[in-house]
């Protein structure tokens, strides 16, 4: 009776912490170079019930011995494993800004590989992005919206003196005459990023470290200006799995008060003493 309760319970969480992330997702809709969460569920592993009982054999001492009888597996419930990001390319739009840059996948020659604008955060470290809603500081430094600098393909913050600049498709930054690679990393394995909010992700410390996309053999991209990537949340499909994650959530209440009902039934009325 009390192992129903807590696969009950463990339904109602995963599925809690599942309406977490999709109502993340919907906020996130329209913030530039978003990638959704995909919350995975999982089940904990089944458990083989048995019934031990004595069977007696047919011998001068009349022994016994146990004899099981398998009655069949029972699931123990689900939590969540974990929430990956989805990385697959957003919808451009165009906003006419010089300093919006979309970075536009080609060819990844990984399954799981993923391409990113380089960035310095204020302790020095670098982090990478997709969001190319970038902007001027008062020294003339191309900075995200965070205020972390923009990197070369050197890893040094571009400096433009609040000059006019153009860029290439190639992701060529020209300035005054100057032509300064944007600098954009390619993680073999996305998934093995570490999300830090507002769309800033750091390499997990046991991963392969990202390397520049224009030296990775089979890597292909473009750069294009006065363009942001947006989010790739469905919002139609995110709303219908909020309504199902619900109702799964509600079901797993109702379960949860039939038990509840029965164990009080069982303490009240059963185990009464006359």
């Amino acid at each position: 009776m009390l192992r129903g309760y807590y696969t009950a319970a463990s339904g109602m969480l995963a599925q809690q912490r599942r309406q977490e992330a999709l109502s993340n997702n919907i906020a996130n809709a329209q913030t530039p170079g978003y990638k959704q969460d995909q919350a995975t569920l999982k089940a904990f592993p089944e458990l083989l019930l048995q019934r031990m009982e004595e069977q007696n054999v047919p011998t001068s001492r009349n022994l016994s011995r146990a004899m099981p009888t398998t009655i069949g597996s029972i699931n123990s419930g689900v939590y969540i494993q974990e929430t990956i990001p989805d990385f697959s390319q957003g919808d451009l739009q165009e906003t006419g800004i010089s300093t919006d840059m979309a970075l536009v996948n080609g060819n990844l020659p990984d399954e799981n590989g993923g391409l990113f604008f380089t960035l310095q955060n204020g302790e020095g470290e670098e982090r990478l992005s997709r969001n190319g809603n970038f902007t001027l500081d008062g020294d003339g430094f191309l900075v995200s919206n965070q205020g972390f600098y923009v990197l070369d393909q050197a890893g040094n913050p571009i400096q433009t003196n609040n000059m006019e600049f153009n860029v290439t498709e190639e992701g060529t930054v020209q300035i005054d005459g100057q032509n300064i690679p944007l600098g954009v990393a390619y993680a073999a394995d996305a998934n093995s990023l570490i999300k830090e909010g507002e769309n800033v992700f750091r390499m997990d410390e046991g991963a392969d470290p990202a390397v520049d996309a224009r030296a990775a053999a089979g890597v292909t991209f473009s750069v294009q200006q006065g363009v942001l990537e947006g989010s790739n949340v469905d919002s139609l499909r995110s709303m219908t799995d909020m309504m199902e994650a619900y109702r799964s959530f509600e079901t797993n209440q109702k379960v949860l008060k039939a038990y509840d009902s029965s164990m009080e039934k069982a303490v009240n009325e059963i185990g009464r003493v006359r």
